[in-house]
């Protein structure tokens, strides 16, 4: 998960590799680094003053792909859909601070399981 430690402007490289070099600025503007990824899905995205509803699919789908994340299915009950885990645990990964940066994937699958 190397996207962890992206910079904005790591951020924005990989934005403009996806197609889109018109929204570098949107990211780096904004500082969103490899942590803040997490968040950005096509309720954020225009936010970051990407309001392009087409390229707000698809960057957010690809957003879900690098951080490892399955698609949410609607058709589910609306009574607390089980969370993907991995998304459960980059949740925890974009915080700062001592434990957030020590935490490991393995670690927050056993913290989840006690």
């Amino acid at each position: 998960m190397e996207f962890l430690y992206w910079d904005c402007f790591d951020v924005a490289r990989w934005i403009e590799s996806l197609g889109f070099p018109q929204y570098e600025a949107c990211f780096t503007d904004n500082r969103i680094t490899g942590r803040k990824l997490i968040y950005v899905n096509c309720t954020y995205l225009p936010r970051l003053g990407i309001t392009d509803f087409k390229d707000m699919q698809v960057i957010s789908a690809c957003v879900r792909e690098l951080l490892g994340i399955t698609e949410i299915l609607w058709s589910r009950s609306i009574a607390n859909p089980r969370r993907d885990s991995v998304a459960l645990f980059l949740e925890q990964k974009c915080r700062t601070g001592e434990r957030a940066d020590s935490l490991t994937y393995q670690r927050f699958l056993e913290d989840m399981h006690h």
